[in-house]
């Protein structure tokens, strides 16, 4: 009988374990494109307000039909801000038509010191620290620049990808346009939808 109770303690100490884990685990996305599918691991134990956010629009399926709107191929690829058509956009009206409704702004979390680097995901922001809302980076290169400093607020990593750089590296290499008529650059030629993103469990 106590070798069977010492048993059955074991065992429910693992499965504790096992579940502690799996709960301290990073969550993971699949970023699915109309050139392929990313997966990335967000990094919730280092930007907790940022990956809530974030989690917050995939659960609301925010991003289904949006595109990756700026490429800059020796930078990064932006996304998660506007539906498809902006190369064609004549005036401001039409930018905002395209524009998505996103939420309050979220605090910077640049402070967590995790470095832009080649594949790991970040908020984009205006000049205002703690501006950003839905739209979202995947660094091409190493972005030192983009990190926290003295000279600046940065701008915060949240994740990386796990799975599917070839993929961000296609898009890197899209055709791009500028719209002089309102003002925006590196405008993908056609448009690189994101179909959906989700969580991967």
């Amino acid at each position: 009988m106590k070798r069977l109770l010492l048993a059955g303690l074991s065992l429910g100490m693992l499965v504790t374990s096992a579940c502690a884990e799996a709960a301290d685990k990073n969550p993971v996305v699949v970023i699915d494109t109309s050139m392929g599918t990313i997966k990335a691991e967000l990094y919730a134990d280092k930007a907790p307000v940022t990956v809530k956010n974030f989690l917050d629009y995939v659960d609301d399926k925010f991003y289904d039909g949006l595109t990756f709107h700026r490429v800059i191929p020796d930078f990064m690829i932006q996304g998660g801000g506007f539906k498809p058509g902006l190369k064609d956009a004549k005036n401001e009206d039409d930018v905002k038509a395209l524009k998505k409704k996103e939420k309050a702004p979220i605090k910077n979390e640049a402070a967590n010191m995790l470095s832009n680097r080649r594949g790991t995901l970040a908020m984009a922001r205006t000049d205002e620290a703690d501006s950003a809302t839905c739209e979202f980076f995947i660094s091409v290169e190493n972005n030192k620049n983009l990190d926290k400093s003295d000279d600046s607020a940065g701008y915060a990593v949240f994740g990386k990808v796990i799975e599917g750089m070839d993929v961000v590296d296609k898009i890197k290499a899209v055709k791009r346009v500028n719209n002089r008529a309102v003002g925006m650059k590196d405008i993908p030629v056609e448009d690189v939808i994101i179909k959906s993103i989700r969580r991967a469990d």
